[in-house]
């Protein structure tokens, strides 16, 4: 009998419905739809030949063209999921997903930058609130840093 950790959070239900979406991209199918809502709101941010996410939902691309391998997957508000993930010293990017009822309604690709996540709502005496920071990593060239207020 295989023990439980009954001290386990259980995991938060929109990170689940990402990791469900790049397990599917990954494996190369297609049948998202129940993912993602069919009006979709589509930011992008990096060079112009790098839109792989777009490509690889628009059914333009494949798996094997660009493969997204998430280092780290973490929920911040009650809605938002960013995924990050890097590839060699030449490649890294960072996705935010917006989420409502389970359904992701909004993308946001940063490619080739550095993201810092900041919650402007409360402007605590303006001590701006960061949720989330990109995971420094070594790289041969700098990149550019971006701040996202939400």
């Amino acid at each position: 009998m295989e023990a439980k950790n009954v001290n386990a959070t259980p995991e938060n239900p929109n990170t689940t419905t990402v990791r469900r979406l790049y397990t599917a991209l990954a494996r190369g199918n297609r049948k998202i739809s129940g993912l993602i809502a069919s009006d979709l709101e589509w930011w992008f941010h990096g060079p112009q030949n790098c839109h792989h996410m777009m490509k690889m939902l628009t059914g333009k691309s494949s798996p094997t063209d660009f493969k997204f391998e998430p280092r780290s997957i973490e929920a911040i508000d009650d809605d938002c999921v960013i995924v990050e993930g890097w590839e060699g010293a030449q490649v890294y990017w960072v996705h935010v997903w917006t989420l409502k009822d389970g359904v992701i309604t909004q993308f946001r690709e940063y490619f080739n930058t550095w993201l810092t996540v900041t919650d402007l709502r409360p402007l605590k005496c303006l001590g701006f609130n960061t949720l989330w920071q990109s995971h420094e990593r070594d790289y041969e060239r700098s990149l550019p840093g971006l701040m996202l207020a939400i």
